[in-house]
C-alpha cells in the first residue's frame, strides 16, 4: 500500500490510497480535477471515495468524481448518512465496522467534536483524521462539545506511536506559532518549527507526521504535561481536568 499527497483548494489535502494493483480510494476530495490528474498521471484506478465528515471543503469533489468514475463505493459516518450531509453517499459505516481495500482492512474511528459526524480512518498505519486532528493541532469546535473533542483526541492519542498522521489541512506552520507561545521551552516544537519552515519553503507538504512526535509538539494531545496545564490555567481553565486544559488551549487557538 502506498498513498499519494493531492494537494487541493488553498491548503487542503486528499489522499490516494493505492494497493499493489494500482486500485485506489480517495479521502476528502475537496475538489475533483487535481484527483484526477493525479490519477491520469499515475494510471490508477478510483474504487472508491472516503469521507471524514461533511464540510464543502472535504467532500466538493464527489459528484464530479462519480460522474467521471461511474459505480464508485462512496463511505461516510452514520450521522452524516442520517442528516444527508454527503453528496452520493452509498455507504454509511459505524465505528469498527470492517471496511476493505483490496485485501487490506481500515479501521473506522468516530471522532466527533470538529463536527457531530466526524470519523477518522486507520489502515497500514496510516491515519487519515479529517480536521480532528492536525500537525501541532486539531480542529475547530463548530459542532461538538469540548468534552467530545477532548475524548475523540484521546481515542486517536493512544494509537501505536508509530502510526503517520494524514490530516485535512496543510495547518501546521500557524499551530506550531501557536504551540511554541504555549510551550516556548519546548525543544521539540522548536526542531519541528525549523523542519515545517524548511519544507514550505520548498513547497513541500508538512505532512505525514508521526503520533509519537505529536505527542511532543501537539498541545492537543499534551492536556496532562504540566507545562500545558500551568498554562491551561494562566488562560482561564478552572481546574487541572483534561477537559478543562483543552477547552481553555482550543478557545486561546481561535483568537490565535
Amino acid at each position: 500500500m502506498r498513498i499519494e499527497i493531492v494537494p487541493c483548494l488553498a491548503d487542503n489535502y486528499a489522499y490516494l490510497v493505492v494497493t499493489a494493483s494500482g486500485e485506489a480510494v480517495v479521502v476528502d476530495p475537496s475538489e475533483a480535477q487535481p484527483v484526477i490528474a493525479a490519477l491520469e498521471a499515475t494510471g490508477l484506478s478510483l474504487v472508491g471515495i472516503w469521507l471524514t465528515h461533511h464540510h464543502h471543503d472535504h467532500v466538493g469533489g464527489i459528484e464530479q468524481l462519480v460522474q467521471t468514475y461511474p459505480r464508485l463505493s462512496v463511505v461516510a459516518g452514520e450521522y452524516d448518512a442520517q442528516h444527508g450531509r454527503i453528496p452520493c453517499q452509498t455507504r454509511s459505516i459505524a465505528e469498527d465496522e470492517p471496511l476493505w481495500l483490496g485485501s487490506r482492512r481500515a479501521r473506522v474511528l468516530t471522532v466527533p467534536g470538529h463536527t457531530l459526524g466526524a470519523i477518522a480512518y486507520l489502515i497500514e498505519g496510516a491515519l487519515f483524521s479529517g480536521d480532528t486532528l492536525f500537525s501541532a493541532g486539531c480542529g475547530r469546535l463548530f459542532e461538538g462539545t469540548p468534552q467530545q473533542m477532548q475524548h475523540s483526541l484521546s481515542k486517536l492519542r493512544t494509537l501505536d506511536g508509530a502510526t503517520l498522521l494524514y490530516p485535512g489541512h496543510e495547518y501546521a506552520a500557524k499551530n506550531l506559532a501557536f504551540a511554541s507561545e504555549l510551550e516556548p521551552e519546548n525543544a521539540a516544537i522548536a526542531a519541528r518549527r525549523a523542519e515545517v519552515t524548511a519544507l514550505r519553503a520548498e513547497h513541500k507538504p508538512s505532512v505525514p507526521t508521526s503520533l509519537a512526535d505529536e505527542w511532543e509538539i501537539n498541545p492537543f494531545l499534551r492536556w496532562d504535561e504540566p507545562t500545558v496545564i500551568a498554562r491551561a490555567r494562566a488562560l482561564g481553565a478552572p481546574s487541572d481536568d483534561a477537559v478543562d486544559v483543552f477547552a481553555a488551549v482550543r478557545t486561546a487557538r481561535n483568537g490565535f
